[in-house]
This record gives C-alpha cells, structure tokens and sequence, in this order.
C-alpha cells in the first residue's frame, strides 16, 4: 500500500487526489496531510482520512488546528512551519508525495522529496520553473520516480516511450501543449482593459485557484507549462508547441518524426492525471466520465495570440535566455497577480511588469538552492518597484 503525503491538500488538486485515493482504499492511504491557513478544511480531512501527521504552513494556526482535531476527536500528530513541510516530505510516513503548494513556497518540500528517493507526483510548476535543474539534480541523487500530474504533462508522459524524456532515438520531433485559451480566447487587447479580477477567475472549463486561474486567463500557465516540458522531457523551446485547443479533450500531443501524432484525450479532469501518476504503470478507476467524442462533435485548434496575450512570449523568452531567467519571470508574475487580485493593477499590466523585472535582473547562472531564493527574492523587491512607480 502506497502512505500518500498530500502537500496542498486543501486546494483543487489535493481534493482531487483525496477522491482518488478514497476509491482506493487497499492501494493508497493519505498518511500526511499539509495545508497552508485553512484549519477548518484540514481538520475535516484529517477526520475523513486519519493520517499520521497534519501540519499547518502558518504557524499561528498550529493552536487552532489541534482544537479542532481534539474537538473531532482525531489523533495524529500535528506540527507547522515550512521546515515541518519540508521534513515530512522527506520523512518516513510517506514513500509517495503529490507536491500541490501553489507558488514558490512548495520548492523547499518539492526538493526534499525528490531527494528522499519518493515517488514525485508533480503539480507545482513553479518549483520547476524556478528551479528545474536543482530538481534534476535532486532526482538523480535520490532515484526516485518524477510523474507530472499537470494534464499537459501528464499526457506526454503517457505519450512517450516508458513516459521517459525521448527526444533523438526515439523519433520524436515535438511536443504540442495544448490550451484551453482560458475565459478571453478570441479577446482584442482593447477588450481587456477593464477585465476584473472575478472575470479572470471565470474558467470555462476548468476548476483552479484564483492564481492558476488568472495565469491561465494571460496563457502564464501555459508559458509555466512550455518551462515544465523543457525540463521534464529534455526538450529545447524550439521543439516545443503550443496550440489552442479550446474544448479541452486534447490535453496535448507528441509528435514523431515518422508523421505519427500521439494525442492523449479525456474529460477535463485532473483526477485521470492523477490516478495515472498514483498507480503507474498500471492503470486505475478515477471516478472519471468516459469521453463520448460523438456528443463532442469537433475539435478546433488555433494558434496563439502572442501579441494579445503576452506572457507565453515572455515564457519562451525567458527559457532561451537561460539561467535563473525562468525563476525571476515566476518570482515577478506571482507579484502581480497578488496586485491584480487586489485590484492594484490592471490585467494587461501583468505582463508590463514582468517584462520590466525580466529587463531589470539579467539571468545568471543557478548554482544552489540559497542563490536561487535571494534571486526570486529579488525579483520580487523589483517587481513591487514597478509597481509602485508605475501603478500607484
């Protein structure tokens, strides 16, 4: 039986996983439970689920947390704080870890597991945006497995011969991300002036965040995704597509150099992602609608607006500049998305801000976890420098 530690588990994914592994109950157990401020959701999976340990990120919930579990008369162990984070991802109550923390909070937690030697279930991209060759490395060090449970990803790792990085002898040519093209598909720049924050939240397909929503409303999450695949797949940018795709059945494609073109179709629903990368290789029942392509009737595929929506250029930019280049696009787009949210800033200056911050902080190379933080530190003062000077 696979003891599952369940970082985010509060939010969309770690629902998602929970649901899964509840209709498991003889393969999966969630032993480890983190949340980041949400006591009261916590406290009721702990109740639902029982796990050996549950910790709170924020310390000052810690207190509040153990009222809870006493009152509903749980007994697991309870602890707080990122260092807590990190050592249960590392520790012995769990030997897989779905890493969910949304942000660059979940790059201590996501290192420390691949370390560890833990089968890595991954959906916090921006651990390896920012830190993609740390990763890597950590992997290597620890030989555990590393399975994406982002769609895209998880529908190249289904792709790809052994779901392993295969660009050279095995014939593949490029892999194709797909996106939805998020709420404004088909939008102007003038059409997006005014957007407000609810309407960027308002995702036709799928249920997120309110962060990965607006990063998919400015096609952010698909520049994430394009960063993702380079490392994930050892893949240069210039083998690397992305198309609209905006019934969200085709959760992305690799192609071969003999004409072949493997798709991996579903519902919209991260929970196949998920079970695929719980019970790999083997294939388990997810609760999951079987696709009716008859009632679906088409599929479209467009191109991009680059010019509209122009975070996925500054993405691929960043990617071939190289260096910490990535992490400083993540570090400055989560500052302005935490604006946008806040009705700070508008929707298209998310990108002027990244672009500023991106011009300001040339990339240097990554060399360890501790020069790569005070860079995205950095990157952060600079962004609110923009801010500040240029929006307030």
């Amino acid at each position: 039986m696979r003891q599952v530690g369940v970082l985010g588990a509060t939010g969309s994914i770690g629902t998602s996983t929970l649901d899964v592994i509840a209709r498991h109950p003889d393969r999966f157990r969630a032993s480890v439970l983190v949340a980041n401020r949400g006591t009261e959701a916590l406290a009721k999976l702990c109740e639902r689920f029982r796990p050996d340990l549950a910790i709170v990120a924020d310390p000052a919930m810690e207190a509040d947390l153990a009222r809870r579990l006493a009152a509903a008369g749980v007994t697991c162990d309870i602890a707080s704080g990122a260092d807590a984070v990190t050592a249960a991802a590392a520790g012995p109550l769990c030997d897989t870890v779905v890493a969910a923390i949304v942000g660059a909070a979940g790059l201590d937690s996501t290192l420390a597991a691949a370390r560890a030697g833990k089968r890595l279930l991954l959906a916090n991209k921006e651990s390896i945006v920012m830190g993609g060759e740390l990763l890597l490395q950590a992997l290597r060090e620890g030989g555990g497995d590393l399975i994406p449970v982002d769609s895209e990803h998880n529908a190249i790792f289904q792709c790809l011969p052994g779901g392993r990085p295969a660009l050279g002898p095995s014939g593949v040519r490029r892999l194709i991300l797909t996106a939805s093209g998020g709420p404004f598909r088909g939008r102007t720049r003038a059409q997006l002036g005014a957007i407000t924050p609810d309407e960027a939240c308002a995702h036709p397909k799928w249920s997120m965040g309110r962060k990965i929503s607006v990063d998919s409303a400015t096609l952010m999450n698909k520049g994430l995704e394009v960063i993702e695949a380079h490392h994930l797949f050892g893949a240069p940018a210039d083998v690397i597509d992305v198309v609209v795709h905006p019934q969200s059945l085709v959760h992305s494609m690799v192609d071969y150099v003999d004409g072949s073109v493997l798709a991996q179709l579903g519902n919209p629903d991260m929970r196949t992602a998920i079970a695929c990368a719980l019970a790999w290789p083997e294939r388990i029942e997810a609760g999951v609608a079987p696709l009716d392509l008859a009632a679906h009737a088409r599929l479209d595929f467009e191109k991009p607006d680059l010019d509209t929506f122009r975070c996925l250029a500054l993405a691929f930019a960043a990617l071939r500049a190289g260096g910490d280049a990535t992490a400083i696009l993540n570090a400055a787009n989560e500052v302005a998305v935490d604006a946008f949210l806040a009705g700070s800033l508008p929707f298209l200056a998310i990108a002027e801000v990244v672009e500023r911050v991106l011009e300001e902080l040339p990339p240097i190379p990554v060399v360890d976890v501790q020069t790569l933080v005070g860079r995205d530190a950095e990157a952060r003062r600079a962004a609110r420098g923009v801010l500040h000077r240029a929006y307030c």
